[in-house]
């Protein structure tokens, strides 16, 4: 028997639907970079030439919204979670980490999911650069939660061992948001 892909109370769409916070904020890609820091061993700030230098993966996935739609087979390119975790080298106690948005998104991620395989920080989106309204140039994308987690227009990634909430964490959003475990919001 394999296992079902569509987790409970989500019906499939064929495409993304676009949700924002604010306005799609202006890029201009030789200003943005990424900002990695917090209880780490070697805190960096990347511009986006660095990022694109570093070792790039692929992954296919299906993707969750919190609003009870997924999307089927999404193919992503860009950076494994694992080969920035192998960059900074959080310590021992990390337990979270926060994603911040160019436009004041924030989220947090457990970091248990952070490190999964699937788990990237994306440039490209079906064969394609991302678009602006998918979080271009950077987007973080983890399958294995809502997409809320996935915060687009990616600036900083903070490793803590405080939980710390987000945007809609702060909102009564759950804190970690398994699709699986429908953890939409806290009870």
């Amino acid at each position: 028997m394999t296992e079902p892909r569509l987790p409970p109370g989500q019906r499939w769409v064929d495409r993304l639907i676009v949700y924002d916070v604010a306005a799609v904020p202006p890029v201009d890609p030789q200003q943005v970079s990424l900002r990695l820091f917090g209880d780490v061993d070697r805190p960096i700030d990347l511009s986006l030439i660095a990022f694109s230098r570093l070792p790039q993966v692929e992954a296919t996935c299906d993707l969750h919204c919190v609003t009870r739609w997924s999307v089927r087979d999404v193919h992503f390119a860009g950076v494994s979670t694992r080969t920035i975790l192998d960059l900074v080298r959080p310590t021992a106690s990390v337990t979270w980490v926060i994603a911040h948005g160019r436009e004041g998104y924030r989220t947090n991620v457990p970091s248990d999911h952070f490190a999964r395989e699937e788990t990237l920080l994306a440039l490209e989106m079906n064969g394609e650069p991302l678009a602006a309204e998918h979080g271009a140039p950077l987007r973080l994308v983890v399958p294995s939660l809502y997409l809320w987690k996935s915060a687009k227009y990616l600036s900083a990634l903070e490793f803590t061992s405080a939980m710390r909430r987000g945007t809609w964490e702060e909102a009564g959003y759950h804190d970690v948001g398994d699709p699986w475990r429908e953890e939409r919001f806290r009870r």
